[in-house]
């Protein structure tokens, strides 16, 4: 993931502020944090967070994952295991995307949900909001969501190199980063739509739409958060252009969107740890893709 467009003086100085009280340990992530930012409880059930949160902790089990690191290589195969009809799909490196399909009625109508499992080649960097938290939300909503008598087929991917190899400059990230969404968007070139989950979990959650996110489907997902009471975490307005594994989708002319929660002070950071997300916010999230999903 790369801001198209430099952040805001006041953003950078706000942003040197807490990354200076992470590294002392006195970043103020006390308690849940979300209720102390005025979120609701999801008035919905369809997305179970405690299991998603245990997927988030298996992950960071393996430590840091760097895309073609042998930790990569052992967590794409297990998470294949608990991805319903999991598979491969190859990825240029040696990388492995790993891919769900739950049927709906008509197969030739399809959209694809997806996140990253790669962590940023960063020692010692945990990625527990940036790539473990959107894997685990949507390695679980692949696990709630049954055949359906209507509406499409949902594929789901993980991706695998997200982030760029080590020593390759930010400016190149389009030519070496995205590496498994690359594959997945030619792939699934025909989808109707695609819904990306990315720093999905952090404390006092707030997703704007990101600037060239798909506005209409953008407003489904306003839509079915406010149905389930979660309208405060996806506030109006949008937020700079991102680049990220939603970008070849958009790219292949599919409506794509990306719930991504920036700036985040942790990102790249050892803070980036359990300490630093919430289960609140990961439900929160994982219930408006679900509910967006029941009315495509």
């Amino acid at each position: 993931m790369r801001p198209l467009f430099a952040l805001l003086g006041a953003q950078l100085v706000l942003a040197t502020g807490v990354l200076a009280l992470a590294a002392t340990g006195n970043v103020p992530f006390l308690g849940d944090g979300d209720a102390a930012a005025g979120h609701a409880t999801a008035r919905t059930h369809r997305f179970d967070s405690a299991a998603a949160f245990k997927l988030i902790k298996l992950q960071l089990g393996y430590g840091p994952r760097p895309a073609g690191s042998q930790a990569d290589a052992r967590l794409a195969a297990r998470l294949r295991t608990l991805m319903p009809h999991g598979r491969f799909q190859p990825v240029p490196g040696g990388l492995r995307n790993v891919v769900g399909t739950i049927p709906g009625r008509d197969p030739r109508r399809y959209v694809v949900v997806g996140a990253h499992f790669d962590t940023d080649a960063v020692p010692g960097y945990l990625g527990a909001n940036d790539g473990a938290a959107g894997t685990a939300a949507v390695l679980q909503l692949a696990r709630q969501l049954k055949p359906r008598a209507i509406g499409p087929t949902v594929n789901f991917v993980l991706f695998d190199g997200e982030e760029m190899p080590a020593g390759a400059p930010d400016s190149q990230f389009m030519k070496y980063g995205l590496r498994g969404s690359k594959v997945a968007a030619r792939a699934f070139r025909h989808a109707q739509a695609m819904i990306l989950l990315d720093f999905v979990a952090g404390r006092q959650l707030s997703l704007p739409r990101e600037g060239t996110s798909d506005a209409r489907l953008w407003a489904g997902l306003r839509a079915a958060a406010q149905r389930a009471g979660l309208a405060s975490y996806f506030p109006p307005g949008s937020e700079e252009d991102i680049e990220d594994d939603h970008t070849p989708f958009l790219q292949q002319g599919i409506p794509a969107i990306d719930l991504i929660d920036w700036p985040y002070a942790c990102h790249e950071k050892p803070c980036d740890n359990l300490s630093a997300i919430s289960e609140r916010s990961l439900d929160a999230s994982g219930e408006a893709v679900a509910g967006l999903l029941a009315t495509l």
